[in-house]
């Protein structure tokens, strides 16, 4: 993924820039999201936003624009939605965009079977659907452009069989990873980024208590990004941030997979525990 700005104009238009390397972000108004946007706004990339808040969506961007200089435009649309996702769609195939980080996500705080079939559908399409569709899109344009990097924030949960969320993760770390195989030795690259925890609001926001582990097991959210976009650049198929993580991925392949299975019903306990039944 060699799009890192060059020869581009001075930094003093709020307007997209013709010669400026340009990044769209899903899920960009905050966490790990928020730190790709500052990221790549501080490296000179114009950006286009995705989230489904408008107003903080526009914030958003018009701070970027202040901050950085560059031109930033907000999309609001909902990933959990066909017509949210076509309407990304539509910007990757009329926009040129050099890099395309998939990061919109969310969990639930209920088991699979205390959660309404509806909601486990919308998760999917989040997680999954909308990384497919969108990298499809995505690839296929820089392809014709003759570079670019796709960026998909997956999970360490891949490596799990915590409901769901670990099902859908799991499935996108490996569609990337066929991606990044499809486009081997061309100009495109693809990247399956799998942090482990971070410290951001995923917990709060599902209604869960963040787990009290010790601070060393907390990743940044810039932390992940700057190590993702790292490891995109080295044309990475997989990145998993933070040293004790990646010594956690190697080893969990060695792991029999029913102890996988107990130690991944043992952390669920304490959420099945706090969930409302279906009515």
């Amino acid at each position: 993924m060699d799009t890192a700005p060059k020869d581009t104009e001075p930094l003093d238009t709020a307007a997209p820039r013709e010669t400026a390397p340009r990044a769209l972000i899903t899920g960009s108004t905050s966490g790990i999201g928020a730190a790709f946007s500052a990221q790549l706004a501080q490296e000179g990339y114009d950006l286009v936003l995705v989230a489904r808040g408008a107003q903080r969506l526009e914030a958003q961007a018009a701070q970027l624009r202040e901050r950085w200089g560059i031109g930033a435009s907000a999309v609001p649309a909902d990933l959990a939605t066909e017509a949210g996702i076509a309407a990304v769609a539509e910007v990757i195939d009329a926009e040129r965009i050099d890099v395309l980080v998939n990061n919109a996500g969310y969990g639930l705080a209920s088991s699979a079977l205390e959660t309404p079939v509806a909601e486990l559908a919308a998760m999917s399409t989040v997680l999954l659907r909308a990384v497919q569709v969108l990298s499809w899109h995505a690839a296929r344009r820089m392809l014709d452009r003759g570079r670019g990097g796709i960026v998909t924030v997956t999970s360490l949960a891949a490596l799990t069989t915590m409901g769901e969320y670990a099902a859908d993760k799991a499935a996108a770390t490996v569609f990337t990873e066929s991606l990044a195989a499809e486009l081997a030795g061309t100009p495109v690259t693809a990247t399956a980024v799998l942090p482990g925890f971070v410290a951001t609001q995923f917990h709060a926001a599902m209604g869960a208590q963040r787990p009290t582990f010790p601070r060393l097991a907390w990743l940044r959210p810039e932390q992940v990004a700057r190590e993702a976009l790292a490891a995109a650049r080295r044309g990475a198929v997989t990145c998993v941030p933070g040293a004790q993580y990646r010594v956690l991925a190697a080893v969990a392949p060695l792991v029999p997979r029913p102890l996988v299975r107990w130690a991944s019903a043992g952390f669920g306990f304490d959420r099945a525990a706090r969930a409302a039944p279906v009515s």
